[in-house]
């Protein structure tokens, strides 16, 4: 299922023995362009401390009601390791984060969970996944501070970031929302991670390898838009690239 950031900030969080507090945004890593944490915004309940919470613990996305189940209790969360809210995520709580909830460690590894293309949510698998040592460093970014960020195609520059579209079965960020108003009034368009050639953040510009002709030939995208497998192939044919639920289908048979 496809939810918009924007769309979930300002859900509510239900733990296992009730509500903690609501959806603030997200942080991703610009490797695998994957949801790593949400960060919650707990209120006056855990007040000064920044609340992670791994997708290994977001049960379920209610979209009806507006809440996202969190398989975790409050005095887990309570308990957990310690980031305070003006510093940046470091390998060490991470490593620290991880080992105290036992979860397998997601840059272990040489797919976008580590040794799994996807979110393995059973404990019995977990026991068989051998650590890799193949281990790469994220750089964790935060979804509200790429929003805004200009889009540079390879003859101009077409936008800016207004939104991202993930997927919450692996928490890939599927889709970058590209707002043209700059440079072709209200046209949205869609831009996958896998056509960004870099991204300079400290111009805060991302470079995608496309032409401005072609996005702006490109399937529209609206707020009534369905984003249907058909659209997404249409998409996908319209730039001559695969799409990546071929990719991932013959990954997850490699790993069986």
């Amino acid at each position: 299922m496809f939810n918009k950031v924007k769309t979930l900030k300002g859900y509510k969080l239900h733990s296992l023995d009730g509500e903690i507090g609501e959806v603030e945004e997200f942080y991703f890593d610009d490797r695998y362009w994957t949801i790593r944490y949400l960060v919650a915004d707990t209120g006056n309940w855990l007040t000064g401390k920044r609340v992670l919470i791994s997708p290994y613990a977001l049960a379920a996305v209610n979209k009806e009601e507006q809440f996202i189940t969190i398989n975790l209790t409050k005095k887990q969360i309570e308990d957990s390791p310690s980031l305070d809210s003006d510093k940046p995520v470091s390998r060490q709580f991470e490593q620290s984060y991880y080992g105290y909830y036992g979860w397998p460690m997601y840059w272990s590894g040489t797919y976008m969970w580590g040794s799994y293309p996807y979110l393995v949510h059973d404990p019995e698998i977990w026991k068989e996944l051998k650590q890799d040592e193949k281990e790469w460093d994220p750089n964790l970014r935060s979804t509200y501070d790429v929003m805004g960020h200009n889009i540079q195609a390879t003859d101009g520059n077409i936008g800016h970031v207004e939104d991202f579209v993930i997927d919450d079965e692996t928490w890939a960020i599927r889709y970058l929302i590209i707002d043209t108003q700059n440079w072709w009034p209200g046209k949205k368009v869609l831009v996958s991670p896998k056509w960004i050639e870099r991204v300079s953040w400290s111009e805060s510009t991302v470079f995608i390898n496309l032409t401005c002709e072609a996005i702006k030939q490109s399937p529209e995208y609206t707020e009534e838009s369905q984003l249907t497998r058909d659209y997404e192939t249409e998409l996908h044919q319209h730039y001559d690239r695969q799409g990546y639920w071929i990719d991932e289908s013959v990954t997850k048979k490699h790993c069986r």
